[in-house]
């Protein structure tokens, strides 16, 4: 640890996980003593997890690079640092009009308010994902097909009526 201390970029995800490159490099530490290290203070980050983290050019889930920033041995500020650059990088740049407006009554509903004019307004609620939808279609699927199968193979539906039970002469 004789050269300064990597700081994270903040332009893209390609640059951060090459700047945690230099900073495993910086601590000098093998996948192994940095699950160990991970483990000291009270984070999970398994070698291979931090080996496969290191391997691609995607932004790492937040909990990855607090475990990996604190197993190199950054803390305080500059694991914060660490932290909001990986933020900045996954929310985006902030929009260069990022000055909230606020609304004044007047603005809120037309002066010729009627249901037609205040309908489009009001925003369509967000559907939900579609895979969702579709599981819970076909798990309701699955749940009546099973209902019917068993109604069925109790005799729900057939006729009640009583056989009548016949008995044969043993002389025919």
């Amino acid at each position: 640890m004789t050269t300064a201390l990597p700081t994270p970029p903040d332009t893209d995800a390609a640059a951060f996980v090459a700047a945690l490159r230099r900073l495993k490099a910086w601590s000098g530490l093998s996948y192994r003593r940095l699950e160990r290290h991970a483990a000291d203070v009270g984070h999970c980050l398994p070698y291979s997890t931090a080996a496969t983290m290191l391997g691609k050019d995607r932004l790492p889930r937040e909990e990855l690079v607090a475990a990996f920033v604190a197993a190199c041995g950054v803390r305080g500020d500059e694991a914060e640092a660490w932290l909001d650059a990986r933020t900045g990088i996954a929310c985006g740049p902030a929009p260069a009009d990022a000055t909230p407006t606020l609304a004044t009554p007047t603005d809120a509903i037309p002066t010729d308010a009627t249901p037609a004019n205040i309908a489009p307004a009001v925003a369509a609620p967000a559907r939900t994902r579609p895979w969702r939808t579709r599981w819970t279609l076909f798990g309701a699927a699955a749940l009546v097909t099973a209902l019917l199968g068993g109604a069925a193979a109790s005799g729900i539906f057939t006729d009640d009526e009583e056989v009548l039970e016949t008995s044969t002469s043993a002389r025919l």
